[in-house]
């Protein structure tokens, strides 16, 4: 490509890079010649002339030689990130604009992979550049002449796309890269750990979670020293050697190991001197059990989970009470009983405490629990709670969610939560509970979810939530609730899931739904529901999920769900009168991305009305008229989407 510009000279690599992308985004279709002259209108130009290339490709080899003359375009400011769990789609280590380059950073800062879904929208100039260089990936040695930010984009979207491998990898060694997440990403292991290292101080961010990086690949982070996050989730082949070589790395603010069956005490020891660390993640390290000791200095801690890790005691608490920083713990299914939650007394920060699974954990914890009065989320969820002791709870006055789930209290519990008007979600799964411990409730006005499933609760007892008009879920599974209950909730407006999977359930109890037009999640699995029922729930057009399973369906039914369009899953096993003209009704809702009719009359012959459902993830029928090579077909020639399918 020829062009001649006469710019004042600190305005030419700019100048010349901003014409490099109009022209490449001209050829490909996405910007008229306007385009070029409102991007080069930023700089100081005395007059441009230009002759336009021939080919996209010459246009990236311009970019490539003068990208690098950008310069300051880019600070190398890294904002942190506050989210623990990094989702890709765009570069983590966000740019400091100068003013001048302010109007090309706009055009830069997403990936070309979440432009693709912007249908009718033109893809930024960046995003062109970002596919090409894709597209010819193996032709680039090094990327380490580009600006770090145009290389995180790169790297970034060879992940997304999985076209990075370990021959591609190796054009990003020493580009000083800040975030590199290749968390489940297949074929990593100790040799990629090379190149990443190779990013030295600069790398800030590493997720190798899933991976078979060994004790040898984690030794070379040690030179990494300006590492704030490593996840090593579910790598079985790292050991405590490869957690020891971690020591040094005094800025890591967030550290994962979850699922680790290998790392035990002695591993633990190498944390004493993790000094930031903020966030750490040890669930399902079961050997750990006496190293929790090593935390006892890391002031700086706010998170903290060891759910599953079964063979912690109340010693391994003991060294918790000194983490005064504290904001959320998980100490899930361990060996922890009264005694060891006593330790926690003194975390006045705590917000979060998960004991689910404790089953010698009983209300005397509440004691201790009581002077936590920024406690906002408890679950006590299969502990060994009864009644008594429960009064402690009305001292829980700032309790958002509680979960007393798979507990041995009654009634009577109930009545020390009536002054509890700041929770949100209430779970009493599985509790004996009756009609008139429900009244207790009738006043905590903020409720949004309240689960009862297969408790003693029958019809008689909704009346006393008819005025929880905040109430968006409510499960009433496995309940003595039948149709006359249905009317006692027809005023809950703001309701957008609803299980009913109970046998007292039928038509008649579905009229009175009809006024509930913001449901997006109906479950009728058990329910007696035929033909004629399904006629109220034709209004319920934001419908995302629903199941009817209770045998009483027919294609006539099908004719008042085909037009639920925001369907996204639809379940109607067990409905062995459905035939292949289900399908053909079902063919309009493209929506959908899960689909069973398993035990119905369906056949292969029907699964061509299924073409049109280019969005079907998930598809189960089983007994029926199908083989799995019917399905593999239809997968093959028309749903490529499809992952999920019975029979295999």
């Amino acid at each position: 490509m020829s062009s001649v510009v006469m710019i004042t000279t600190r305005y030419r690599s700019m100048a010349i890079l901003s014409l490099s992308l109009s022209l490449a985004s001209l050829y490909s279709g996405g910007v008229v010649l306007a385009g070029i002259i409102n991007a080069l209108s930023f700089w100081v130009i005395q007059w441009i002339a230009v002759a336009l290339c021939s080919i996209i490709h010459e246009a990236f080899v311009v970019l490539t030689r003068r990208i690098s003359s950008m310069g300051g375009a880019c600070s190398r400011k890294r904002n942190q990130q506050d989210d623990e769990d990094v989702t890709h789609g765009g570069v983590s280590g966000r740019c400091t604009k100068s003013p001048s380059s302010k109007w090309l950073w706009t055009s830069f800062s997403r990936s070309f992979s979440d432009v693709q879904h912007d249908r009718g929208k033109c893809p930024s100039l960046m995003d062109l550049c970002v596919q090409k260089i894709i597209e010819d990936i193996g032709k680039y040695r090094t990327f380490s002449k580009l600006p770090r930010d145009i290389t995180q984009l790169i790297f970034n979207e060879l992940v997304f796309s999985q076209r990075l491998d370990e021959v591609s990898l190796e054009a990003f060694r020493d580009c000083a890269l800040q975030d590199l997440h290749l968390g489940e990403y297949p074929g990593v292991d100790d040799k990629w750990l090379d190149v990443i290292s190779s990013q030295g101080s600069s790398l800030l961010s590493v997720d190798l979670s899933g991976s078979e990086v060994s004790n040898d690949g984690v030794t070379l982070l040690k030179d990494c020293t300006n590492l704030q996050s490593l996840n090593f989730n579910c790598c079985k082949k790292i050991s405590d050697p490869g957690v020891q070589h971690l020591s040094g790395l005094s800025n890591l603010t967030t550290l994962s190991f979850r699922r680790n069956d290998e790392i035990t005490r002695k591993g633990l020891s190498s944390f004493a001197g993790l000094i930031n660390l903020a966030k750490l993640d040890l669930e399902r390290c079961p050997k750990i059990n006496g190293g929790l000791n090593n935390l006892e200095g890391l002031t700086k801690l706010e998170s903290l989970n060891i759910r599953w890790c079964n063979s912690l005691t109340d010693d391994d608490m003991r060294p918790l009470s000194g983490l005064t920083n504290l904001k959320s713990l998980q100490v899930s299914c361990s060996k922890i009983t009264d005694s060891g939650v006593r330790h926690l007394k003194g975390l006045h920060k705590l917000s979060i405490l998960n004991l689910e699974g404790c089953q010698d954990v009983t209300a005397a914890c509440l004691d201790s629990l009581a002077a936590l009065s920024g406690l906002l989320y408890l679950n006590l969820n299969r502990c060994h709670l009864t009644d008594e002791g429960c009064d402690k709870f009305s001292r829980l006055g700032n309790l958002k969610v509680l979960n007393l789930g798979f507990n041995e209290i009654t009634d009577a519990c109930l009545v020390h939560l009536r002054g509890l008007t700041n929770l949100e979600s209430l779970n009493l799964d599985s509790c004996r509970i009756h009609d008139g411990g429900l009244v207790n409730l009738a006043d905590l006005r903020r409720l949004k979810c309240l689960e009862l499933s297969d408790t003693e609760v029958a019809s008689n007892g909704l009346h006393h939530l008819s005025g929880l008009t905040n109430l968006e879920s409510i499960n009433l599974s496995f309940t003595g609730v039948a149709d006359g209950g249905l009317r006692k909730l027809s005023g809950l407006s703001s309701l957008k899931s609803l299980n009913l999977d109970a046998r007292h359930v039928t038509d008649t109890g579905l009229a009175a739904l009809t006024g509930l037009t913001g449901l997006t999640h109906l479950d009728l699995f058990g329910a007696r529901i035929t033909d004629s029922g399904t006629a109220h729930l034709r209004n319920l057009k934001k419908l995302q999920s629903l199941e009817i399973c209770g045998g009483g369906l027919t294609d006539a039914g099908m004719k008042n769900i085909k037009d639920l369009s925001s369907l996204t899953s639809l379940n109607l096993s067990q409905n062995c009168n459905l035939t292949d003209k289900t399908l053909e009704l079902v063919s309009g809702l493209t929506g959908l991305v899960s689909l069973n009719v398993s035990n119905s009359r369906v056949t292969s012959a029907g699964l061509r009305h299924l073409k049109t459902l280019k969005n079907l993830r998930s598809l189960a029928l089983d007994s029926c008229k199908v083989t799995g090579g019917d399905i593999k077909k239809l997968q093959s020639t028309d749903l490529p989407d499809l992952v999920i399918v019975r029979p295999e």
